[in-house]
This record gives structure tokens, C-alpha cells and sequence, in this order.
């Protein structure tokens, strides 16, 4: 083996070492909604912050918010937002995130709304419909972020 490749070979130890040591930190902010299960609003762990899927709950009264989906997709972002805040993060880290929709006749409303708050990040995006969500919103938004610390 050439001393380069022992050079690397010690350096991904160390890494794979330092990842398996890394404590999770669960992130709780009673500015977003609490989770509705046996689930945290967020993890950091490794650099990121992997954040549960927001919904567009009043976190002062735990009602889903009146009107139609651009009401909720604000609500979300709003939400997710304080849960990114709380990790030390922000929209502007997201790397990826993944929309879900009970009706993609909702895409270009929810679109509008999340590149308005989101204001130029382009982060990696999944959107999909799906059956059916809790409470039975119209959306709900999960992301994974760097964060600052």
C-alpha cells in the first residue's frame, strides 16, 4: 500500500469514527406546532438538520389554519421556518426538500408561495401527491439542511 493510500484510508477512519461518535441533538421549539406522534420536529446530527414534515398548524391553538392552500403552504414555511431557526439553519441551507399534496391541481399555488418564502434558494425538490395527509391538510413540507454551527 503507498503512503497516499494509507493517508486516505486513516483520514475515512477518522471520519467514519467521528460521524459514529456524533450525538444527535432533537430540536423542540414550541414556536412551530409539537409533533402530533412519537416523532421530533427536527434531528441534527453529522452537519444537517433533518426536519419532520411541517403541516400548516396555528402552533398557539393547534388548529389547522382556515382557507385553501396557499393559506397552508404559508403556514407551513412559517412553521418550518422556526423549527430551521431553532436548529441553527435557515431556507437558505436547505438542500433538499419534499412536498406532499392531496391534489397536484395545487402545484403552481404551493410553487408560488415556496419560491416567494424560500426568496432565490434552489434546493433539490421532490413534490408528490398522495392519498391522503394528517388532519387532512391540502400540504405538508419536509426538509434536510446544513447548519451554521
Amino acid at each position: 500500500m503507498t503512503l497516499t493510500a494509507i493517508n486516505r484510508l486513516s483520514a475515512i477512519k477518522g471520519h467514519i469514527r467521528t460521524m459514529s461518535t456524533t450525538v444527535n441533538k432533537v430540536v423542540h421549539t414550541s414556536t412551530a406546532p409539537a409533533a402530533i406522534g412519537p416523532y421530533s420536529q427536527a434531528i441534527v446530527a453529522n452537519g444537517f438538520v433533518f426536519c419532520s414534515g411541517s403541516l400548516p398548524v396555528n402552533p398557539a391553538n393547534g388548529e389547522v389554519v382556515p382557507g385553501g392552500v396557499k393559506e397552508q403552504a404559508e403556514q407551513v414555511l412559517t412553521n418550518m421556518g422556526e423549527v430551521l431557526k431553532a436548529s441553527e439553519s435557515s431556507f437558505g441551507q436547505i438542500v433538499k426538500s419534499t412536498v406532499f399534496l392531496k391534489s397536484m391541481n395545487d402545484f403552481a399555488a404551493v410553487n408560488e408561495v415556496y419560491g416567494k418564502r424560500l426568496g432565490g434558494a434552489l434546493p433539490a425538490r421532490s413534490c408528490v401527491e398522495v392519498a391522503r395527509l394528517p388532519k387532512d391538510v391540502l400540504v405538508e413540507i419536509e426538509c434536510i439542511a446544513t447548519v451554521s454551527k
